[in-house]
């Protein structure tokens, strides 16, 4: 019975989620004027082929973005940083990449590395000023962000090639392009073939996390640092090392678009996967599994919401509300969930006990 509870009270808290992200979006389309009806139309209507694969795609590059700022979140750090240091990142592999020092798949292989080594290394400035100087991360990260913004812009402007109006590094050669799977027609694009960094990262980070000795440890920092440190955890080592993990996560975004589509850093770059990412890991509660149904449900909302303009007078910027509303009535409906629980077990709890009192008391007169 206690399972079953458990299981209800999971399911519970997304569905009031989406019922309450739909009242209330629903509430701001007719404030607006429009027709709550043709919102939902088009964006409840199932995708075209093309429409598919871009989900696909979107899906895999939200998912390592919430996975990177679940790793902070499950030790109780909150890494609001990984916009910046997928940024970095990309322009750094992209660079690497770009400048060919090795051949063909070994290319891509430096490029992951660069762009991991470089987003955990950005990530890290954050630990280390948190471990030595007390310095939320929190407040670093922000400032973090910013910094990698004017820093990649400066070295675009300095040292980009001039593609039109804009910049861009350069394109990474042929033998490194990766064409991806196309599950369509070829008009309908590919789902870009280091998608898969998704599913590898995914179950790495939940083995990691239950089957060893270092997950323990970071489980138990964030339940608890005072109980961690008195079993023996290196509380500050753990938040280092679990920045760069965050980090070097955070590096790999944007590489199945880099790799499978883009090919140069410049105009075809996606901002925002780094704060979408923190949303949904809220949404997932910080675990594997429900990261991925965030991630499928923000990048189906993504896509469906591009053909508002088209078909209705609605502004596709309306999803944006409904994915905050998501957020905002999952993390206080598991709230209100656990402590109902919580709650019932107390009451279980006592329950038992004043049950056994009578035969205690029996026990002692004999």
């Amino acid at each position: 019975m206690t399972a079953v509870r458990r299981v209800l009270g999971a399911l519970v808290a997304p569905l009031v989620a989406v019922v309450a992200a739909m009242a209330i979006t629903s509430i701001v389309i007719m404030a607006s004027g429009s027709s709550p009806g043709d919102f939902w139309e088009v964006i409840l209507e199932p995708p075209a082929d093309r429409t598919m694969v871009n989900i696909v795609n979107q899906t895999s590059m939200i998912f390592l973005s919430a996975l990177a700022a679940a790793i902070g979140f499950r030790m109780n750090l909150f890494n609001i940083g990984v916009e910046g240091q997928y940024q970095v990142a990309s322009y750094a592999a992209a660079v690497t990449v770009g400048a060919a020092f090795v051949p063909g798949l070994l290319n891509v292989v430096l490029g992951l590395v660069v762009a991991m080594v470089a987003g955990a290394a950005w990530a890290g400035i954050a630990g280390l000023l948190k471990v030595t100087r007390g310095v939320s991360e929190v407040i670093s990260t922000i400032m973090l962000n910013a910094i990698a913004v004017t820093l990649v812009g400066y070295l675009l402007n300095t040292y980009g090639i001039r593609a039109g109006n804009s910049l861009r590094t350069t394109e990474i050669p042929e033998s490194s392009q990766l064409a991806g799977f196309t599950p369509f027609l070829d008009r309908d694009g590919s789902i870009w073939t280091l998608s898969i960094l998704a599913v590898v990262a995914g179950i790495g980070f939940s083995f990691l996390l239950n089957r060893t000795s270092f997950g323990f440890d970071l489980r138990a920092t964030g339940a608890s640092e005072t109980a961690a440190v008195a079993s023996g955890v290196k509380v500050n080592r753990m938040v280092i090392i679990s920045m760069m993990m965050s980090g070097a996560i955070a590096g790999l975004i944007w590489m199945p678009a880099f790799f499978g589509a883009a090919h140069t850093y410049g105009s075809t770059f996606q901002f925002q996967l780094g704060f979408t990412g923190i949303a949904v890991a809220l949404l997932g509660r910080n675990r594997p599994l429900g990261i991925v149904f965030g991630a499928l449900l923000f990048a189906f909302l993504n896509e469906q919401s591009n053909r508002l303009t088209l078909l209705t007078d609605i502004s596709q910027n309306v999803v944006q509300i409904t994915q905050g509303v998501i957020v905002l009535a999952v993390v206080v409906a598991y709230e209100v969930v656990r402590r109902r629980q919580q709650a019932a077990e107390q009451n279980a709890v006592k329950r038992q006990l004043d049950a056994a009192k009578p035969s205690d008391d029996k026990a002692v007169t004999a």
